[in-house]
């Protein structure tokens, strides 16, 4: 593992009366005015840069205006779920009288608007249907539907492919010709936007005038929910929704459902920051569709009753628990195929297979083996009908969605079916046809990447002076973001003195420090370092790459580093 120093611009920007170390984060990061960390609404993108956004309007409003039956199909991940519930909870408030939503089973039907959920679909018997984090790829699905009747507006994020679905509407920021800035929407933040135009076109055909207006708002601790489980950039538009989101949160002010989730996760609301949403939040969520059907998170965020959703929320975590053996136990059995590879021999881009491996796991296991051996990972398990199911996770510098796609290109019977990313990506293929598409795989990372690429890299943003080690700097760097995916939280390097240390909880090890020069004592905690760094050390030096953060015990708050790197020195 290397510490490399994050670059910065060769002259620093003016933003405001911040404090120099705020400055130099946010410059780090691509900040380049004052106006860029203003995280009002109004600050928001304009919902009319988005293509397609008037005809998707028009459905809505005819949908609305003649009582039509509305049906969203959602996703079956966290920003799946929150999409659909942000377009259950949104369209209710706007005035629609008849919406649902229907999510596939990802073990049943795969993934989006197929004709085979078209088929489930007409048992409710729409008038509109409607996508969330799905449909821009679904060009047989959308024709099944629009050869029932159906009118069909599409929301999604994700990249499209060569034919577009001939939807009544297309919302994208990613489709073919929209000009709207931010490319980085989640589905959740799509549907959000869609909404914002309803409501706006409503207002100016008078559906306001003898009533208040609907505060979609109210919405956006699950469109920040959603953002950040997704891992999308968090360029200046998406911070201000998680932002937002955030604040309302921390207000007391969010769904019941996700309340409770916090309650049995054991987290104070007030204190929740980014970091929150995505790994305490949103593994709860995901694990309903990893494990069974994400119906039971969709229900949990859409409902009003605070000791219902408290019931979900605990079915919900007991499911996290079962998602974590699983995991663990996948871990175990993938580092056994790779054990008595020499790193020298071993693949530049990793296929893994294993028959018994869990379909809604996988994910997670070929992100976890590629923060491991710094190499784009796909996990594969057995889908049924002689066919793999693969999800793929990426390094910085390969985008994993075209590197499948050019593999497709050069092997026309390889792949079934594609889709995602630049740094994560999900397919199909026979079982049959996973020795060569393993080897075409890493064929194609090996083109684009070369050797050195494959050592993994932290990137810090310097050292920590000793009187920096204090309480209102860790408050200030919690509150200073919201930091996520493109927009890092801050990272900082140094050597220290090991004073004790200790295994904690069987998987984690607690430290105590010294500053370099012996001034400052610090506590630290190494999450995933299920060993000592040395047995019965004395005074020893150790360089970290850590996170100031806070450690609350007891209703007192001290400094604690995060260690995301410890070696020797």
């Amino acid at each position: 593992m290397r510490i490399e120093p994050r670059q910065l611009p060769d002259t620093l920007p003016f933003l405001g009366d911040l404090p120099p170390l705020l400055t130099r984060l946010y410059a780090a990061r691509g900040v380049q005015s004052e106006a860029e960390l203003d995280k009002s609404l109004a600050r928001l993108i304009p919902y009319q840069q988005l293509k397609g956004i008037d005809a998707a309007v028009d459905l809505l409003v005819v949908a609305l205006e003649q009582r039509q039956r509305i049906l969203i199909v959602g996703d079956f991940d966290a920003d799946g779920a929150t999409a659909s519930t942000v377009g259950m909870l949104g369209l209710r408030l706007l005035g629609a009288a008849h919406v649902d939503y229907l999510v596939p089973n990802r073990f049943e039907y795969g993934y989006g608007l197929t004709p085979e959920i078209v088929e489930v679909a007409l048992s409710r018997e729409p008038q509109l249907l409607i996508t969330v984090d799905n449909g821009i790829s679904s060009v047989e699905g959308v024709a099944a539907a629009k050869a029932a009747g159906l009118k069909v507006l599409v929301t999604d994020h994700h990249l499209p492919g060569l034919e577009l679905p001939a939807a009544d509407a297309i919302v994208n920021p990613n489709q073919p010709g929209c000009e709207f800035p931010s490319k980085a929407l989640a589905g959740v933040g799509v549907i959000f936007y869609v909404l914002m135009a309803l409501r706006a076109r409503l207002r100016s055909l008078g559906w306001y005038a003898s009533k208040p207006q609907p505060n979609i708002g109210e919405l956006l601790d699950l469109v920040a929910l959603g953002s950040v489980a997704d891992v999308v950039p968090l360029d200046a538009n998406n911070r201000i929704l998680v932002h937002q989101g955030l604040e309302r949160i921390r207000a007391g002010r969010a769904r019941p459902g996700i309340k409770a989730i916090l309650e049995v996760a054991k987290r104070d609301h007030s204190r929740i920051t980014s970091t929150d949403l995505g790994f305490i939040l949103g593994p709860r969520l995901n694990a309903a569709g990893r494990l069974d059907d994400m119906s039971l998170g969709i229900e949990c965020l859409l409902t009003d009753d605070a000791a219902l959703a408290r019931e979900m929320a605990a079915q919900l975590d007991g499911m996290n628990q079962d998602r974590k053996s699983i995991e663990q136990g996948m871990q175990r059995e993938a580092l056994a195929q790779l054990k008595d590879l020499p790193v020298e021999s071993m693949p530049f881009g990793l296929c893994l297979f294993d028959p018994q491996w869990h379909q809604g796991v996988i994910g997670i296991l070929a992100s976890r083996m590629k923060e491991r051996y710094f190499r784009p990972t796909i996990a594969f398990a057995d889908a049924g009908d002689g066919l793999l199911k693969g999800s793929g996770r990426s390094v910085p510098g390969f985008h994993i969605r075209d590197a499948l796609s050019v593999v497709a290109a050069q092997h026309p019977t390889l792949i079934s079916k594609y889709g995602g990313h630049a740094m994560a990506a999900g397919l199909t293929l026979p079982e049959a046809n996973f020795p060569l598409f393993a080897e075409a795989f890493d064929a194609e990372v090996r083109r684009q990447l070369r050797e050195e690429d494959l050592t993994g890299r932290l990137l810090s943003d310097g050292t920590l002076a000793v009187e920096e080690f204090h309480l209102e700097l860790a408050r200030a760097l919690r509150h200073a973001g919201p930091w996520g995916q493109h927009f890092p939280e801050p990272m900082f390097h140094g050597v220290f003195q090991l004073v004790e240390q200790r295994v904690v909880g069987e998987r984690h090890l607690k430290v105590v420090l010294k500053s370099e020069c012996g001034s400052v004592k610090l506590d630290g905690i190494a999450f995933g370092i299920d060993r000592e760094i040395w047995p019965n050390p004395t005074v020893r030096w150790v360089e970290l790459a850590y996170k100031l953060d806070l450690n609350e015990f007891r209703g007192q708050e001290t400094v604690q580093l995060m260690i995301a790197h410890i070696e020797p020195r």
